[in-house]
């Protein structure tokens, strides 16, 4: 075809596609895409170890876990033909370097520490309750709301209690049960010990009730934050991710197993001064973690 009829068919062709829509004509964007939702297991994992207070009892599960369910996420292989660019985009990004926990701690930032617990009751004790408990409704909305705090707005603002943390918790401690009183005296959502309240009271200058379930979710949300404060100044250089994906198979390699076993153990059992970590309870602490990602509490 020669450079006339070149020219003629182009001017043809668009104004068909003048005439079709197309050309720099506006289209609506597209809609935005929703994640798919993962369904959560109606069991929860075996609870064995020693927990505080008096859990709810839990049931092994034939359920696996979400991520199981799903199945591994296949490799992308890009084609020969394409860019550079875009391979680099498809990769992979690489975890975030863990701090290493320090053998020997430094000196401790906090003059005054929580008590330690008490001694275990005895075996044949059971828990009381004490005025109503409250709705599945509102303790998810109090624990909600302490997760959402920020408990150390000038010296460590970036410190976060993720809410699947103090759910488990709650969980683990409790069974979310607002009213009971456990053995131990502990009371509550977050079976927080009456001296601990007080000392944390004194502490941050605060006056929660703790026996109202919502002033019980802050209190509890209130000493993992200090925990999560002074432990990680003392061993792991002030670096405060509670970060499961920085833990290894050692329970004393990221901050997040030792704040767990802390709020059960009691700080000054799992962070001595001037001796490295001390996880002796790790029953409780792989229970809360296999609570984060498979508690069913997750799903209120």
């Amino acid at each position: 075809m020669g450079r006339d009829g070149a020219r003629w068919g182009v001017a043809v062709v668009a104004a068909m596609l003048l005439l079709t829509g197309g050309g720099c004509a506006k289209v609506d964007a597209p809609a935005a895409e929703v994640p798919a939702p993962v369904a959560l297991p109606e069991e929860l994992p075996d609870a064995s170890g020693e927990p505080t207070g008096s859990p709810v009892p839990q049931e092994a599960s034939a359920t696996p876990s979400a991520v199981e369910a799903m199945g591994a996420a296949p490799k992308a292989t890009p084609s020969a033909s394409a860019s550079p660019s875009a391979a680099k985009r498809s990769a992979k990004p690489e975890r975030a370097t863990a701090t290493a926990p320090r053998t020997v701690p430094k000196p401790p930032t906090e003059t005054e520490v929580p008590p330690d617990p008490p001694k275990p009751p005895a075996s044949d004790c059971k828990p009381s309750y004490k005025g109503d408990q409250a709705s599945r409704a509102q303790v998810k909305a109090a624990l909600t709301d302490a997760a959402g705090r920020t408990y150390w707005p000038t010296s460590a603002p970036s410190i976060r209690v993720p809410l699947n943390l103090i759910k488990a918790t709650a969980w683990q401690e409790s069974g979310w049960q607002s009213n009971i009183v456990a053995c131990d005296e502990g009371i509550g959502l977050m079976q927080v010990m009456p001296e601990t309240a007080s000392w944390m009271n004194q502490r941050f200058g605060q006056s929660y009730d703790v026996w109202d379930y919502r002033d019980n979710a802050y209190l509890g949300g209130t000493y993992l934050a200090w925990l999560t404060k002074d432990i990680g100044d003392r061993y792991f250089d002030a670096d405060y991710r509670l970060d499961a994906g920085l833990c290894t198979s050692e329970l004393d390699s990221c901050l997040l197993n030792a704040v767990i076993a802390a709020y059960n153990y009691g700080h000054g059992r799992v962070a001595p001064d001037g001796e490295p970590l001390n996880i002796a309870n790790p029953n409780y602490v792989r229970n809360v973690r296999a609570l984060m990602t498979e508690c069913v509490c997750l799903g209120f």
